[in-house]
């Protein structure tokens, strides 16, 4: 639960309050956290926002229990020094800004600072996301269940390793949904191309990546198996598949090639 006693106690900062935070907030205080116990700072507030009673840029506590960063990168230096005089004590800093690494954030908040970064995507904007997290030597067991109840309030969430899986996992979910939406498109087009009226061939290639991504998710089978399921021998979808997973023209390379190109990126931008 996102409401535990000690977030209600010390409070809950969040620095940002776009679409992303917006669905976490959202999602905190529909998991009956009191909006007295969250302060939010953001320039330019929505009238939901205005309304949900929170502490809107209002001077922040001194110790809270969480300070949740998702503001864009760019303005993150300007942002911070606000946060300084928390770091290097008790509260747990979670980052959902893309690009910025946690030794970045030690050095701006202090090196004794419990710090997670995280992950999310966009389809976390209604609820159905996913979020990975990496916290750095100072942040437990008990930051990291904390971390993860939050961000549960936009998807699901997994744990790495280490924070360098943070560029793989920027290229296959961070950026993936584009590659989904661009799928879509390209469906869409084929269908027009066929002779079907554009909304309609729209409505079909939509409606058909969306019920599949959901049957994946909720099936107890792998996605090979519902694969093979649809498959007849010599039939329609084994035509389609014969080119689609064609070893050297098809879909695996290419997709391989599309999340290695934006994992590559992901490096480049954390390096300056």
């Amino acid at each position: 639960m996102v409401a535990n006693t000690e977030i209600s106690q010390k409070g809950l900062v969040l620095l940002g309050c776009g679409k992303m935070g917006s669905a976490m907030l959202a999602g905190w205080l529909s998991d009956g956290l009191p909006p007295s116990s969250v302060w939010v700072q953001d320039p330019y507030p929505s009238e939901w926002l205005q309304g949900t009673g929170v502490h809107l840029n209002q001077p922040l506590p001194d110790a809270p229990a969480i300070v949740l960063i998702a503001v864009k990168p760019q303005i993150m230096a300007e942002t911070l020094p606000v946060l300084e005089q928390m770091g290097n004590g008790q509260t747990l800093f979670v980052s959902v800004a893309a690009g910025i690494q946690i030794g970045a954030y030690e050095q701006m908040l202090g090196a004794q600072t419990p710090i997670i970064r995280s992950m999310p995507n966009t389809p976390s904007e209604i609820g159905l996301g996913i979020t990975a997290i990496i916290g750095n030597t100072h942040a437990n067991d008990t930051h990291l269940d904390q971390a993860e109840a939050l961000l549960r309030a936009v998807g699901d969430v997994v744990r790495l390793e280490t924070e360098d899986q943070i560029d793989a996992v920027t290229g296959l979910s961070g950026s993936g949904p584009a590659y989904v939406f661009h799928m879509i498109e390209c469906m869409a087009a084929a269908g027009e191309a066929l002779g079907l009226a554009p909304e309609l061939a729209m409505q079909l290639a939509t409606a058909t990546v969306s019920g599949a991504g959901s049957l994946a998710k909720q099936s107890s089978e792998s996605p090979a198996q519902l694969r093979i399921n649809v498959t007849s021998p010599n039939g329609t979808t084994q035509a389609g598949l014969d080119v689609l997973m064609d070893v050297e023209n098809g879909l695996p390379p290419l997709i391989k090639n599309t999340v290695a190109a934006a994992c590559d990126r992901s490096k480049e931008l954390a390096n300056g």
